[in-house]
């Protein structure tokens, strides 16, 4: 017991013999228990301590494990790479509930900077084809018995051997691009104007520039989606990661498994992913994102620093609000 209330029990015991006076009990229970708030917090900061000690000296391990797979111009050693680096991101992804967001940003930047690595030496170690782009209009589908027009969208074989493809300077237009034109290759949106583009397939990469009211839907992206200069814009897609730099009023229907980071920004808002479409479970098991681990609501401002309060440039959709109707 507390050496002060012991006192005043001593002294009061002496007019009240027999008998525990209830304020003073009650001062030493709330003593305890305030002693014992403190224990635990004390507890828990040393756990989370020696969680993130770990998780630093883990994932600084399996980087340079990494950088050093990617020293080497072998196909073996990229591989070696690409598994290594999906490992670190579920070291992550397990990790966030306790990291701190400086941390987690920087361990999001070097996954980044490994990732975009990675590509180049896989770019660099295949022959790789002219960069143009394609794009496949909603219409009737063409009966099997009549002949196909000949046409840049009749080389099939030309287009399988492109490792990107996209839209670029287009204005008013609905158009899809189906899995054959999109799966695991880099895509790219440039200056868009009213537009309507569905992505049924699995991208390696997605890059969004320069759109103005256009929508955007895409299937599971297996690594990152890069958006710039972008305004007033609806876009959903599944991705690993997502970076969005100068763009206002802008809608995000996003699955993201490590965190939104948002940087020169404002206005922007988010919910959860919820467009669909015939095989997108295909996809998803293509691109190796987790169905189940879905951050859309942790977004990272880089120009609110601010850890108690709020980034004003961003926020939750109301469920209200939501959409709907996707097309």
């Amino acid at each position: 017991m507390d050496p002060a209330v012991q006192t005043e029990l001593d002294g009061e015991s002496l007019s009240q013999p027999g008998r525990l006076p209830e304020r003073l009990q009650r001062r030493d229970e709330e003593r305890q228990r305030e002693a014992g708030r403190k224990r635990q917090e004390k507890e828990g900061r040393a756990v989370l301590e020696e969680k993130s000690a770990h998780f630093i000296a883990s994932f600084g391990s399996e980087k340079a494990a990494i950088e050093k797979a990617l020293g080497s111009a072998e196909a073996g050693s990229l591989d070696e790479a690409a598994g290594r680096l999906q490992r670190l991101q579920k070291l992550l992804n397990d990790s966030l509930m306790f990291l701190p967001s400086y941390d987690i940003r920087q361990a999001q930047e070097a996954i980044g900077r490994i990732h975009g690595t990675l590509e180049e030496k896989r770019q660099a170690l295949q022959p790789r084809g002219k960069f143009t782009f394609k794009s496949r209009r909603k219409e009737a589908a063409t009966p099997a018995s009549q002949p196909t027009p000949a046409g840049p969208q009749s080389r099939p074989r030309e287009a399988q051997n492109q490792t990107q493809c996209g839209l670029q300077q287009m204005s008013g237009q609905t158009v899809n691009m189906e899995s054959a034109e999109i799966q695991r290759k880099d895509v790219e949106l440039k200056q868009l104007q009213d537009c309507t583009v569905s992505l049924t397939g699995s991208p390696a990469t997605l890059h969004i520039r320069g759109l103005r009211r256009c929508k955007v839907l895409c299937g599971p992206v297996s690594s990152s989606v890069f958006v710039d200069d972008c305004s007033d814009c609806l876009f959903a897609f599944p991705c690993q990661q997502l970076r969005t730099h100068n763009s206002l009023r802008c809608r995000f229907y996003l699955h993201v498994t490590s965190r939104a980071i948002i940087e020169d920004c404002a206005h922007l808002s988010f919910a959860p992913f919820t467009w669909t479409y015939e095989g997108i479970a295909g996809d998803f098991a293509v691109s190796g994102l987790d169905r189940d681990s879905n951050n859309w609501n942790q977004v990272d401002d880089f120009n609110w620093l601010v850890n108690d309060v709020p980034s004003p440039n961003w926020g939750v959709i109301p469920e209200g609000d939501r959409v709907t109707q996707w097309l």
